[in-house]
């Protein structure tokens, strides 16, 4: 295992961890991961490495940037994701986001359940979706609704990165 996912492995420890306890992921950790990214792939295959993280963070952005939008995802959520792209490039997080989605949504809905809530989340995800779609934006089930029943994602997207490390060796 070279030092690209040694990286990867041990921010995603430190923010699963992190997030787990405080439902947040810190800037002093995700930003300079992302930065590190680029730096790696810069010094390592030169202009086409820099296009390659590039492609990875815009295909992160591009995915997880509208559930952020939507109040369905935090900043730090993104940028950890962002940073994963900016190591592994456009295929690979693609990959990985979508094993983080499948994963996040089978952890959400577990959650839920064990809660007695699944009902009312699955109601909530709707009137959220179509709230912003009208235009009305009313606040349903967000990240900053403290009534709102949320999980931190970090898990979730940490097992799609190590979905996306065992799929690369395959």
């Amino acid at each position: 295992m070279n030092v690209t996912w040694w990286s990867i492995f041990a921010v995603l420890a430190v923010a699963t961890v992190w997030d787990i306890a405080s439902r947040r992921i810190p800037n002093w950790l995700v930003v300079p991961f992302l930065a590190a990214g680029l730096v790696m792939s810069g010094w390592h295959q030169g202009v086409k490495g820099l296009e390659v993280s590039l492609g990875g963070i815009a295909v992160a952005a591009a995915i997880v940037g509208p559930v952020c939008w939507l109040g369905g995802m935090g900043m730090g959520d993104l940028k950890l994701c962002a940073g994963i792209g900016a190591w592994i490039g456009p295929g690979q997080v693609f990959f990985a986001l979508v094993m983080t989605a499948l994963a996040g949504g089978l952890i959400g809905v577990c959650y839920a359940a064990s809660r007695g809530a699944l009902g009312r989340s699955l109601d909530n995800t709707g009137d959220l979706l179509a709230s912003r779609f009208r235009g009305t934006a009313r606040q349903v089930s967000s990240l900053n609704n403290p009534a709102g029943l949320s999980i931190p994602y970090a898990p979730a997207i940490a097992i799609g990165a190590v979905l996306a490390f065992f799929a690369s060796r395959g």
